[in-house]
């Protein structure tokens, strides 16, 4: 192995993992500055919701695709929406697997299974920037990062998937554009859009202590 691969599979990813690491540290701590106000009504609904069941059911709701009407009534969104941040999830975990746990790739069910997740992932990718490009309401409602994030995934996703084999025997090129991309989009990241998942589990919370609290959250469907 050169000393640029592994630099580039160690340092240069442990410095851009330390960057991305201060900012979100520092933007919570900026963002904690400002207090939830305060509920203005009684608590209301069942006694069986309660603001800690309306938090876990907040949280979950992601995993209830039939728990929202957006997503119960367009299930292929939902699918490629699964498919697209498992894939980016096996991507972010083969940047650790392959610099610290490489034996791990000597299992082939393994490689299939990081080159199913992300392969899976890029075309969900493709699909994306397709339709962004295509339906004259994405494009209205798109910015700039939206289209260079979206194709940096994708591309990402691309040479992810050709180096989960870890086969720098071979040659290194393809390994050495993976992880200078994935230092690239650790740093990018917090200062994206795509740094929205920083603030799910807040949001979330928030949200679902306030509709526990109202009574609204866990949702009881009727089956009339």
């Amino acid at each position: 192995m050169s000393e640029s691969l592994l630099f580039a599979e160690t340092t240069l990813q442990e410095v851009a993992l330390a960057i991305m690491t201060v900012v979100y540290i520092s933007r919570l701590i900026w963002w904690f500055r400002f207090k939830a106000g305060k509920e203005r009504q009684p608590e209301t609904g069942a006694p069986s919701t309660t603001k800690a069941k309306g938090i876990v059911y907040s949280w979950a709701n992601i995993l209830m695709p039939w728990a929202m009407e957006s997503t119960r009534r367009r299930l292929f969104n939902y699918l490629q929406f699964v498919l697209f941040h498992v894939g980016v999830v096996a991507a972010i975990g083969l940047s650790f697997v392959i610099p610290y746990l490489p034996g791990l790739l000597e299992a082939a069910w393994l490689v299939t299974a990081l080159q199913a997740a992300i392969g899976a992932a890029f075309v969900v990718g493709i699909y994306r920037i397709l339709r962004r490009i295509a339906r004259p309401v994405m494009r209205m409602i798109s910015s700039p990062d939206d289209y260079f994030s979206l194709v940096l995934l994708t591309t990402w996703f691309a040479f992810a998937f050709l180096a989960v084999p870890n086969q720098w025997q071979q040659g290194e090129t393809l390994l050495l554009v993976y992880f200078w991309i994935t230092a690239f989009f650790l740093i990018y990241v917090p200062f994206s859009k795509i740094s929205h998942y920083l603030y799910y589990p807040f949001t979330r919370y928030w949200f679902g202590k306030s509709m526990g609290y109202r009574g609204v959250y866990p949702i009881v469907h009727s089956h009339k």
